[in-house]
């Protein structure tokens, strides 16, 4: 019940990732290293989930089905971060967050198994509430990150206009290297 209380530590690590990797503004190709690095930890999550899926098979009932979800959301979160690393762009890690926020959800939603009458209801409504938070927070943050970066895009465009407009006040070869600065300065 604990994780029901602090839904926003689950994508904190991801979060960061996505945040970084968008203010360096880093959307590059992937590198043999990053694919390499990109199979291991897909490799590693199955593994995990494997022995997580082992130590859940001495267990019976609704104990069992809560260490499944637990397994199946540690093996969602590893792929998720992983996948949106190595595609890194803004989709990727918004799909990861969401993929994140629903194994949460099955998890949660396990956990209320246990509990019987108005307490069940009570831990489904908040299971669903935490849900549909984590996936408010995905969609907000990719908005946020989007305006952020058209923002800048505009930002240049208008830096641009003011030192070619500063460029028509020359003439000849200073004009021509006044106009070549400016485009190699805001990326034309």
């Amino acid at each position: 019940m604990n994780k029901l209380l602090k839904p926003g530590l689950r994508a904190a690590p991801l979060l960061g990732a996505l945040l970084i990797a968008t203010s360096m503004n880093v959307f590059a190709a992937a590198t043999p290293e990053a694919k390499a690095l990109y199979k291991n930890a897909k490799a590693a999550a199955t593994a995990g989930y494997k022995q997580a899926l082992a130590r859940c098979d001495a267990l019976a009932g609704q104990p069992k089905d809560v260490c499944m979800a637990e397994a199946k959301a540690a093996r969602v979160r590893a792929e998720g971060d992983a996948t949106a690393q190595y595609k890194n762009t803004l989709r990727a890690y918004t799909e990861a967050r969401k993929d994140i926020a629903e194994a949460d959800y099955a998890v949660d939603r396990a956990r209320c198994g246990a509990l019987a009458g108005n307490d069940k209801d009570v831990c489904i409504t908040q299971a669903k509430a935490t849900r549909t938070a984590a996936l408010a927070d995905a969609r907000a943050d990719k908005k946020v990150i989007e305006a952020r970066s058209n923002a800048r895009e505009d930002k240049r465009i208008a830096e641009y206009k003011v030192a070619a407009e500063k460029c028509d006040a020359l003439a000849g070869t200073a004009k021509e290297h006044c106009v070549s600065a400016a485009k190699s300065q805001f990326g034309y």
